[in-house]
């Protein structure tokens, strides 16, 4: 069974039980690149929900649209908010035109609803049309970033919840490890003793600062051209339209959504879209940093540092028996390299814009959803995967620090740089340890005071003596 519709470029043909129209056909023909269609990202189709239906309500108390067509198209967005009909969004992500596919696909979709309420059967557009009713005094150009920001506020919360997990994850490791004594290094020499602990809540620490930068960039989502319509000229809409609807999206979704003051700048503009694929960046970097670390850490067994011991979880070779790779860490890795260059796609398509408009930003939701998406399965894995069920070798760290020649740093203020540099190159060239030299050989200090030096409490927190 098929129904026709028709456009001013021509007739289609449609399978009747289709909620999609005409000219989402015509975007899903058109635009074959990622194979990935909108669907797949929950949270755009329903901030489409939303912002249409904040639209209706706004058209309706403005009186420009009849109250029982109004009401019908509340009805088809309430059911897109709620999650339904999510493949009947069909255009790829990517696609010409800054978004008019899946716009339109919104609004034939929520035409067809709506007809469907009032007794209609779908494709009826003369008693509810997509244009002309579900779009009335909006275009793609507000609409389409609207949505976008709404989508993104609702993506990150998840995403933030996950980096606020992996941030407790270390933290907790940072107080399982605290009593855990290590060599700290520096140029990938040894350098000064720390404690374990201190380096896992290191970790969440800066893991802590992503969150803030996440929260921060939330809020700036929050501000909206809804109204502005095609340059930000508000054409077509009827007056007090745009901060009235700004203020029924702020009421349906419960967050504060303010309207731009300058809506012809804000259409065009993106640059809140750079800062936010800044920060996934920003994390990304820093995660690919941890998980540097923790391959280091891990490295060996036998002929490693092997200070920790990563959670075996799967076979590490199909050749060589018993191995077992850090694939965990690896592959938090890649996701990070993954949001670095797609941090490159948001940046060159930012920079794309021309005049009143920009219409790349069909690539920057994708890199931007594609983003979040790899982060927050990513930082999941390494921390339900990895982090949680690391060990630490607290005897061999032991036993490196106090074989270490770079604990000498503790005697500078007694002995002074060039005698404890003598006393380095000497334990260096003859391969001796530094209480053999100073306290055994030289006898520099008495054991007991070289105790004092060298206690647990004072190589992780050490005190200035002299």
């Amino acid at each position: 069974m098929t129904r026709l519709e028709r456009d001013f470029l021509g007739e289609r043909e449609l399978p009747d039980d289709a909620y999609y129209g005409i000219q989402a056909l015509r975007g899903k023909d058109n635009f074959r690149i990622t194979g990935i269609r909108t669907s797949v990202e929950p949270y755009f189709v329903k901030a489409f929900g939303y912002v249409k239906k904040a639209a209706a309500m706004a058209n309706r108390d403005l009186g420009v649209l009849e109250p029982r067509i109004a009401e019908a198209i509340i009805v088809g967005c309430d059911r897109l908010i709620a999650g339904e009909l999510r493949r009947e969004f069909i255009t790829d992500f990517i696609q010409g035109g800054a978004g008019t596919s899946v716009n339109m696909n919104a609004n034939e979709v929520i035409a067809n609803l709506a007809l469907e309420h009032l007794g209609y059967a779908k494709g009826e557009y003369q008693h509810v049309n997509p244009n002309d009713h579900v779009n009335f005094g909006q275009s793609t150009n507000d609409v389409y970033p609207t949505a976008l920001r709404l989508a993104l506020i609702l993506r990150l919360s998840s995403y933030s919840a996950s980096l606020h997990q992996l941030q407790q994850a270390f933290v907790r490791k940072g107080e399982e490890f605290r009593g855990v004594l290590k060599m700290g290094r520096t140029h990938l020499q040894d350098a000064v003793p720390m404690s374990m602990g201190d380096e896992f809540n290191g970790w969440g620490t800066t893991i802590g600062e992503e969150v803030q930068r996440i929260d921060e960039s939330r809020r700036l989502l929050q501000e909206v051209n809804l109204g502005a319509t095609a340059i930000g000229t508000s054409v077509t809409a009827p007056p007090g339209y745009p901060r009235l609807a700004t203020q029924h999206l702020s009421a349906l979704t419960g967050l504060d959504f303010v309207l731009a003051q300058d809506l012809v700048e804000a259409t065009s503009d993106t640059g809140v879209f750079v800062q936010l694929s800044g920060v996934l960046k920003r994390t990304a970097v820093k995660l690919t940093k941890i998980c540097n670390d923790l391959r280091l850490l891990a490295s060996g067994p036998r002929c490693g540092l092997n200070e920790i011991d990563l959670p075996a979880v799967q076979p590490g070779s199909s050749i060589m028996p018993g191995k077992v790779n850090p694939v965990i860490p690896e592959v938090v890795n890649q996701a990070g390299f993954l949001v670095i260059g797609l941090d490159t796609t948001v940046t060159l398509a930012a920079s794309a814009g021309q005049l009143q408009l920009n219409v790349m930003e069909p690539v920057i939701a994708f890199s931007l959803f594609l983003s979040i998406n790899a982060m927050e399965n990513a930082v999941d894995a390494l921390r339900v995967n990895c982090i949680d069920g690391i060990r630490a070798n607290s005897d061999r760290t032991r036993d490196m620090v106090l074989n270490s020649l770079g604990i000498v740093t503790l005697l500078k203020p007694v002995l002074g740089y060039t005698l404890c540099a003598e006393i380095a190159r000497e334990g260096y060239l003859e391969n001796k340890s530094l209480r053999q030299i100073v306290v055994d050989e030289r006898r520099l200090l008495s054991p007991e005071r070289w105790d004092e030096i060298f206690s647990f409490s004072n190589l992780i927190r050490p005190e200035f003596t002299r």
